[in-house]
């Protein structure tokens, strides 16, 4: 397949993808005047029946924590399949080439921001159930503390806070304990993912009930999933140094 031929099959591609953007953006209500019924229905009784004041993260780790565990694994097959693909046999005793000299002032910075996106991060993921958050963006915001340390620093620091076996088993415990608290709820007699904890106070952090623990869940499985990833194309780049390619 020629190259030019590519290039024509990802225009074409390109051009099919926006136009089906368009179309669906097209048909989107005005901002304010939503058109569907459920959010009307959730914002009504959300706060009364699950004594949250931030209905979107009691509408994804409750009313349809099901679907959001599909999604929760559609993830991990994700950064799965990223390992798949780029972790071939490796020396994990070699030493990574120096990176690229960064200013002292960069360092600096970059030292400086990762306590702040460290605890801005479980700031969002401890109050989803408050404000706007959740364990998904939480779990996001966690992950970039560590890839400061890469961009701001070196990637030796950065693996010397991820080691792979212990990335792997974060995201593994995100992604299984998630499972685990539906399979409570069926030990307790309910559904499947059924809420079933102390559903707490309005506006402190141990509102929500047991989709609470839904929302760690998905806190430690998205942030391993991306520092794997990280991780993945990290070494990638590593080898392509040691074999002198850049």
């Amino acid at each position: 397949m020629s190259r030019g031929f590519r290039l024509g099959l990802f225009a074409a591609s390109a051009v099919g993808l926006a136009a089906l953007l368009l179309w669906g953006v097209a048909g989107l209500p005005d901002f304010g005047h939503y058109a569907g019924p459920y959010g009307y229905v959730l914002n009504a009784v959300a706060p009364n029946e699950r004594h949250v004041t931030n209905v979107v993260t009691a509408t994804v780790f409750d009313y349809r924590g099901f679907d959001t565990l599909g999604e929760e694994f559609i993830l991990f097959s994700a950064a799965m399949g990223v390992a798949l693909l780029l972790r071939d046999v490796r020396d994990e005793e070699r030493e990574p080439p120096e990176d690229g000299i960064r200013s002292d002032a960069v360092r600096l910075v970059g030292v400086a921001l990762v306590p702040v996106l460290v605890a801005l991060g479980l700031y969002v993921v401890a109050h989803g159930f408050i404000t706007p958050g959740g364990g998904f963006q939480g779990g996001v915001v966690l992950a970039s503390a560590f890839l400061v340390v890469w961009l701001a620093g070196e990637y030796r620091a950065f693996r010397r806070l991820t080691p792979t076996p212990a990335v792997d088993l974060v995201k593994g415990s995100g992604a299984g304990g998630y499972v685990v608290v539906g399979l409570a709820a069926l030990l307790l007699g309910n559904a499947f993912l059924h809420n079933f904890g102390p559903l707490g106070t309005a506006g402190t952090l141990a509102s929500g009930g047991s989709a609470l623990l839904l929302n760690l869940a998905s806190a430690l499985e998205v942030a391993a999933a991306f520092v794997l990833i990280f991780t993945e194309f990290g070494e990638e780049l590593v080898n392509v140094r040691l074999r002198g390619g850049g």
